[in-house]
């Protein structure tokens, strides 16, 4: 893609609303190729699923790509605070695999998770047990996971660090461009797709909400993203890789760069995980090398016979 060029996401084939256990709703979206292997695609903490388009936009030829956005994120209306926590995310990814089968019919599909999405996952009791209403598979890209090696820094501190920054983050933006020149200066989108900041701008905000103010705010409040950063230690050490109940692969982000997010751990050593990093790539590596991203994960379908 040129620098030039502006990333133009697709209407949805179809678009099915899921109601959640405490009545909100998230939008389910289908695209790609009905009669190719089934895809759920889920995405990190703060972010939208639309934000992963130089991804999934390789993958709509000859998958069956589902996409939907966690409760108060993406295209979701923004509900109680109280309400926005780690076991609700657990239950609503739950239903919307539910709602999958019983809209589009049941098929082996896999589900395709980044960061906090691929915690959730990991901490379902049911999401991964093979049923008609569950995933067949998993692939994991850089799930926030408490495995540190004895050089590693401290995730707890880093994890409280990280929440403050999210909380104080600026939230409200006169123009799109605004947002657009604060990222392109920021490190945090240097090594990703061109356009990949007037992207996120286009994913991540929404015209503003409050009354003769204008402007765009996130569609994520920054306390809810902060707040959710700072429960994932809470979370992150009780999953165990030795007992994981489908296929999964674990593709991370480069454990040599410095994080984005948070701290990258190299899963290499713990034998029980199919693990792969990304040269070259942070926590955001689905938009900084994608056809990469997308190899290493058509391989372990392959291996695993879920192509069709």
């Amino acid at each position: 893609m040129s620098s030039a060029a502006r990333w133009e996401i697709p209407e949805p084939r179809s678009v099915h609303e899921v109601r959640l256990d405490d009545g909100s709703v998230t939008f389910l979206r289908r695209h790609g190729n009905p009669a190719g292997p089934r895809l759920i695609l889920g995405h990190g903490n703060g972010l939208a699923m639309d934000f992963y388009y130089p991804f999934w936009s390789l993958l709509t030829d000859d998958f069956d790509v589902l996409l939907y956005d966690m409760r108060n994120h993406g295209w979701n209306a923004v509900g109680d605070r109280t309400e926005h926590n780690v076991p609700n995310l657990v239950r609503d990814q739950e239903r919307v695999v539910e709602a999958a089968t019983r809209h589009y019919g049941e098929r082996s599909t896999t589900g395709v998770f980044h960061s906090l999405s691929a915690l959730t996952a990991l901490l379902s009791g049911t999401l991964g047990t093979g049923g008609c209403d569950t995933l067949a598979a998993w692939v994991l890209f850089d799930p926030p996971l408490y495995r540190p090696g004895p050089k590693d820094p401290d995730f707890d501190a880093v994890a409280e660090q990280s929440a403050g920054v999210a909380s104080r983050r600026a939230d409200r933006f006169r123009t799109r461009q605004d947002f657009v020149e604060l990222f392109e200066f920021l490190p945090v989108l240097r090594r990703a797709v061109p356009q990949a900041a007037e992207l996120m701008s286009q994913t991540i905000l929404r015209e503003s909400s409050l009354l003769g103010l204008g402007g765009y705010e996130l569609r994520c409040p920054r306390d809810y993203e902060a707040q959710i950063i700072a429960f994932i230690r809470t979370y992150a050490f009780l999953v165990d890789f030795g007992n994981l109940p489908c296929p999964t692969k674990v593709i991370g982000s480069d454990p040599t760069l410095p994080y984005a997010y948070l701290p990258t751990f190299d899963l290499s050593h713990i034998l029980t995980v199919d693990y792969d990093f990304i040269p070259e790539t942070t926590h955001f590596l689905q938009v900084e090398k994608p056809a990469e991203c997308v190899g290493a994960m058509r391989g372990f379908l392959e291996e695993n016979g879920l192509l069709g």
